[in-house]
């Protein structure tokens, strides 16, 4: 390219500092400020055209025919927003490259991640689900399907070079025949998004309600946390065909940001007053269930029949209990899952523990399936529950789903406590007595928490377990009730076993700029300790190992 082509060039007349997305666990995320239409069609664009690189039987997809999208209820997933620099409509450019990758760009409106990925593999095509899943207001991405299920990690790479050469392709046309303009919007500005869709929704509904057609939640009283889950009509829908009685609350037009992974407190103390102001006014409940905002996690809270007070149950137990319901043959779990899934009566049918995220549980269950297993699945501690094979019950068939799904595990657990005639409080009471707890540390840059690491990991300096242990027991202390060192899992970050039944787990997020901990112990007091330990401020765990890590201690 010649001097002056390069300075006639679109590239040349952005006026602002693009920021390239990059893959995360669930997809491609960021702050809605640098999520520019021009980023995320080029990234869109790209993924589109490693899909039609791919002959079918490996998920590809073919020109000409449809490809499904949806998106989730934050303003930027369909409007631009004042305040985030006038960002947004990011479904608009999501539109934009499915055609202009020769695609039919078929929305099915505001609809849970997993509801949009069952209709289009049902129907061997792929989809984009425009989502920020959990995190902030302030953040927003999107998540690609094939026409076999969820991208996967050895596509990454290749994924990654279709982007850069669309990127350049992009980037070197003439600024004048470029559909963008210097600040990355759309030159035509606002536009409308095709017409919806509502089959994926009511097939979604479908699904479950055929999957329990011969049993029933009558005499079941639930409050549903609407909250801004783009799931949470949906969600009513499902529980009233099973003849449910549902009271909704807290339903919200801003964005609210639930990490079913990370509920505190403060979460608990706002459901709790919705729980009382519904108690007050219909009487005592059974359940209060949720999902997070693309709700493709469950939030999962039983009521104390004698003191009105909701108890949270985490993802990692809502799946020991969903599991054993569905008779699973085989079980798939991270390693981050509470290890109570060791000690009961799963413990039989455990698969090898995977690393964290979605695409390694899927892995791991396809290889169950090929080893014979029969009735697959798997979770993580999020909550998200996964089908790895068709579960028949009772003559329905559930085809199988490899992807994250918030209304099944609900289902498991209400249909477990309804037949056994338990309250969930003694349902879950039944289980191994380990508990957990997650949290996290922001911001912690995603390079900085891979440094703080490696700085605990084996590597030349530090080889021999004995110095290994030697540096982690002066963070992890005795003056802090840990016990001594057995044994150090790197599967995926740092977890370290404790020989007073303490397990403390250190890991970057896959998506964003945090740092999690994931606490195990025999009670739940400890669990929350342990994980307020690591990430109090300014002086908790992790922000020791920060400062050993760049050298200020």
């Amino acid at each position: 390219m010649s001097v002056a082509t390069q300075l006639d060039s679109f590239r040349s007349s952005l006026r602002y500092e693009a920021r390239e997305l990059e893959f995360g666990t669930s997809g491609r995320r960021g702050k809605v400020v640098d999520l520019t239409q021009l980023e995320v069609y080029i990234n869109a664009l790209g993924e589109l055209e490693y899909l039609q690189s791919l002959d079918v039987s490996e998920g590809g997809i073919v020109r000409g025919e449809e490809f499904f999208f949806a998106r989730d209820l934050r303003p930027s997933s369909d409007s631009f927003v004042p305040e985030f620099e006038g960002r947004g409509e990011l479904a608009q450019a999501i539109v934009a490259a499915i055609r202009d990758s020769g695609m039919l760009a078929t929305n099915l409106g505001a609809i849970p991640t997993p509801a949009l990925a069952c209709y289009a593999l049902a129907r061997g095509k792929g989809s984009m689900m425009v989502t920020g899943s959990h995190i902030p207001f302030d953040r927003n991405g999107y998540k690609t399907n094939s026409s076999k299920g969820e991208l996967l990690k050895h596509q990454e790479a290749p994924i990654h070079e279709k982007v850069a050469k669309v990127r350049e392709r992009l980037y070197g046309a003439a600024r004048d025949r470029s559909l963008f303009d210097e600040r990355g919007f759309f030159k035509t500005g606002h536009q409308d998004l095709p017409a919806e869709n509502e089959e994926g929704g009511d097939a979604w509904v479908e699904r479950f309600a055929s999957f329990f057609k011969d049993s029933s939640l009558g005499g079941m009283r639930l409050l549903v946390y609407q909250h801004s889950a783009v799931g949470r009509d949906l969600l009513v829908r499902v529980l009233e065909r099973l003849n449910a009685e549902v009271i909704v609350t807290g339903r919200s037009a801003i964005f609210v940001p639930i990490d079913t992974e990370n509920i505190r407190e403060p979460q608990l103390a706002v459901i709790q007053a919705l729980a009382d102001e519904a108690i007050s006014k219909h009487g005592p409940f059974h359940a209060i269930v949720s999902t997070d905002g693309d709700s493709d996690r469950p939030l999962i809270l039983g009521m104390d029949p004698a003191t009105g007070k909701a108890h949270f149950f985490g993802g990692d137990l809502v799946g020991m209990v969903v599991a054993e319901y569905l008779k699973a043959d085989a079980v798939v779990v991270p390693i981050s899952c509470n290890d109570a899934v060791d000690r009961g009566n799963l413990a039989s049918v455990v698969e090898a523990k995977t690393r964290i995220g979605s695409p390694f549980v899927i892995a791991g269950m396809e290889a169950a399936r090929r080893a014979g297993k029969g009735r697959v699945c798997g979770w993580e501690p999020n909550g998200g529950f996964l089908t790895g094979s068709n579960i028949e019950r009772s003559g329905a068939v559930l085809n199988a789903l490899l992807t994250r799904d918030a209304i099944l595990p609900i289902l498991g657990v209400l249909f477990a406590a309804a037949e056994s005639g338990l309250s969930l409080v003694d349902l879950f009471a039944r289980l191994p007595k380990r508990f957990s707890r997650a949290a996290l540390l922001t911001p912690i840059p995603r390079s900085l928490g891979s440094k703080m690491v490696a700085f605990l990991s084996p590597g030349p300096q530090h080889s021999a377990f004995e110095e290994l242990q030697k540096r982690l027991a002066s963070f992890f202390t005795l003056d802090l009730g840990f016990g001594t060192i057995l044994h150090v899992d790197y599967t995926d970050g740092v977890r370290v076993l404790f020989d007073n039944g303490d397990v403390a787990h250190m890991r970057p997020s896959g998506n964003a700029d945090e740092l999690r901990i994931y606490a195990v112990a025999d009670t739940q007091v400890r669990a929350d300790a342990v994980a307020a330990l690591a990430v109090s401020e300014p002086n908790g765990i992790f922000r020791e190992i920060e400062r050993a890590v760049e050298g200020k201690k």
